[in-house]
């Protein structure tokens, strides 16, 4: 199972969290629960029978702006923001009531967590300066808030690219130019490699990556307006857009992507969450097939949350009156085996259009993730 957040678009054009997390395992989940200004931080049960809520209220409600976060032993983290200082603590559940363990501060004009590692142990925070970035680790040190690495640039985002939490994926701005996703070695102080350069000006960003695979969904404006698109982690191949993720006038945000696909990343479904007047719904889609498949969420979907399992089933959390902790779970495999076989993959260029070797257009620089000091998977793609 793979970590996720709820995640929309953000005016950048990266994504924004907010606030339904999930752990990299699928164990726990966390998010801000009450009604109106009674926050309280919420815990989620998944790997059992049944899905259950842990409500983790303390003696004063929580702020609207703070982040919590869950960890794989049970306990959730909460970020709460006083002024220019953010102050971390870890609840969990004791007897009737909420124990808390303060874990100390930051002092950061701006500051928010990353996705949960894939360790389920540490969580990190990304505080960006003017010049450069902070990454802290925020939980699983041993004297609270620890600095690990100073990232030169402006950095949103943050997508692990492997199962052990050290390589870390950022959407980086250098004085002003294009965003560029770039891989952050958090073993070797925080060394940067190029990940993402489809152009030279394009804004190229990094939204989700499948460790097992290899497979990358990204966004990215080089084809003249942002779009979502794919490559393969190691691949000579180019990035491609394909034009059944192009929805007008609706906002399409990937969310989730299957794991444990070894080398196989055509085969990997993806869940994407879709935006429009109508309000919220479903998408899946796979890379080897050629089509967007479209289906009403549960009622209550905590929209754009979810994870799928290896074996194709997508698990969506909602919450309704008559039931505050739920799980939808969708069956993804006919879908995605019948995709497979209408219609067989093809390499598509920049604009979406099937790729027709020689001849084709040139203008689309590879991904040049094989520089990247990662062990990801060099099937075609």
């Amino acid at each position: 199972m793979t970590a996720c957040a709820i995640e929309t678009a953000a005016e950048d054009g990266s994504v924004a969290s907010t606030g339904f997390t999930i752990t990299a395992g699928g164990s726990y989940a966390a998010r801000l629960a009450g009604d109106g200004e009674a926050l309280f931080a919420e815990r989620w049960t998944l790997d059992g029978p049944e899905p259950y809520a842990v409500p983790l209220p303390l003696g004063q409600p929580e702020e609207r702006d703070a982040d919590v976060l869950p960890l794989a032993d049970g306990r959730v983290l909460i970020r709460r923001r006083v002024e220019r200082r953010h102050a971390f603590s870890l609840l969990y559940p004791t007897g009737p009531g909420t124990g808390e363990l303060p874990l100390g501060g930051i002092e950061s004009a701006e500051l928010r967590l990353l996705p949960p590692a894939p360790d389920g142990v540490c969580a990190y925070a990304l505080a960006p300066g003017p010049r450069s970035t902070a990454i802290w680790l925020v939980a699983g040190g041993a004297f609270g808030p620890e600095h690990v690495a100073e990232v030169p640039g402006r950095c949103s985002g943050g997508v692990w690219l492997d199962r052990t939490g050290r390589m870390l994926a950022l959407d980086r701005q250098l004085e002003g130019g294009p965003v560029k996703a770039v891989a952050v070695d958090l073993e070797r102080g925080g060394e940067v490699t190029p990940l993402l350069q489809i152009t030279e000006e394009s804004d190229d960003r990094l939204l989700l990556a499948a460790p097992d695979s290899g497979l990358l969904v990204i966004r990215s404006n080089a084809p003249g307006h942002d779009r979502i698109g794919w490559g393969v982690l190691g691949s000579l191949l180019p990035v491609r857009f394909p034009e059944c993720l192009r929805l007008a006038d609706c906002a399409v945000t990937p969310f989730a992507v299957q794991p444990g696909q070894v080398l196989t990343p055509e085969s990997c479904a993806v869940a994407l969450r879709i935006d429009g007047a109508a309000g919220s719904w479903l998408g899946i889609w796979c890379p080897s097939g050629r089509r967007l498949h479209q289906l009403t969420a549960p009622e209550g979907w905590l929209a754009g949350a979810g994870l799928w399992s290896p074996e194709c089933v997508l698990q969506l959390p909602y919450a309704t009156k008559a039931v505050p902790c739920g799980v939808a779970r969708l069956d993804a495999s006919a879908i995605t085996a019948r995709e497979v076989i209408t219609e067989p993959a093809q390499a598509e260029c920049a604009g979406g259009e099937p790729y027709g070797g020689a001849g084709a257009p040139g203008a689309w620089k590879p991904v040049p993730l094989r520089e990247a000091p990662l062990g990801g998977g060099t099937a075609g793609g």
